[in-house]
């Protein structure tokens, strides 16, 4: 068997195009191997920072499959902000429940939350000087007191089973949907735009403002750990820390928020965290 010839990469080749029926040369190219090369090479070069540059800077990427657009992104960083927050806020208050044990206990009480929290829980185990715990102490029982402006009963107050109390209706009207607890946690009672929503026990408000949801909402913190809730109002006549007495008007009927199809109130029932039918306490 005979050796091949190695490729001549400088050798010269013309292509020519002529007419099939009078012979014509239409043009002519002189080419060689090492040019061929080069010019692919080129070629895929070019098109291939085309290709990626129409990827890359334009809308066109997003149909990429696993490329993040910009909603997920702000939906990973708005998650990722919630749950830095929450564990913040968990971590806050079961230091804040440990220490308010120690208080009421008579045992020394623990360092502050907010130094726990900056210093990663390394000086939970400092032992505190007896100066240090006192001055603790009568911050943390400042703090306790200034919580207790906002408390709903009298410490000495009996208090009573769910089941014994009196509740007022909240609003007169039709109940146009009733209580389901996983679908609807809550009974829906129609009446005229403006007619007048009252609360259902004595207690303190400790939410009253806007969410897209739900529009005008206002929360009532009531004694024996119970909670009313009115929402889709149309105005609220009560600010957060008021302390209001069972019937008196603390909104107005309206059907704001998205989460609404009429004139209505949506009005919640909660006991010990967990929603209840107000059928079976409110006269609706």
């Amino acid at each position: 068997m005979g050796r091949q010839n190695p490729v001549d990469w400088n050798k010269v080749y013309r292509l020519t195009l002529i007419e099939d029926r009078t012979h014509r040369r239409v043009s002519s190219v002189r080419l060689s191997p090492l040019g061929l090369l080069v010019g692919g090479i080129t070629a895929f070069v070019v098109l291939f920072g085309v290709f990626y540059g129409i990827m890359a800077l334009t809308p066109l990427k997003v149909t990429l499959p696993g490329y993040p657009d910009g909603h997920s992104k702000r939906e990973a960083v708005a998650n990722a902000i919630k749950i830095d927050s929450l564990e913040s806020a968990v971590t806050r208050w079961s230091l804040y429940a440990a220490t308010l044990s120690r208080v009421l206990s008579g045992e020394e009480t623990l360092p502050t939350a907010d130094s726990l929290v900056a210093g990663g829980g390394a000086r939970y185990l400092r032992a505190l000087s007896q100066a240090e715990a006192a001055r603790q102490d009568s911050l943390l029982r400042q703090s306790v007191i200034k919580e207790e402006q906002f408390s709903v009963s009298d410490r000495n107050e009996r208090r009573l089973p769910i089941e014994g109390m009196h509740f007022f209706t909240p609003l007169k009207g039709t109940v146009s949907q009733g209580f389901d607890r996983v679908l609807h946690p809550a009974v829906d009672i129609t009446a005229p735009a403006g007619a007048v929503v009252s609360a259902v026990l004595d207690g303190t408000v400790i939410f009253a403002g806007w969410t897209d949801e739900t529009g005008y909402t206002l929360q009532i913190q009531h004694a024996g750990d119970i909670v009313s809730s009115y929402r889709h109002n149309q105005k609220l006549l009560r600010k957060v820390g008021e302390k209001v007495r069972a019937g008196s008007p603390v909104a107005l009927v309206g059907s704001t928020g998205s989460l609404t199809s009429g004139d209505h109130l949506h009005f919640e029932l909660w006991f010990a965290g967990e929603p209840v039918d107000p059928a079976k306490y409110c006269k609706l």
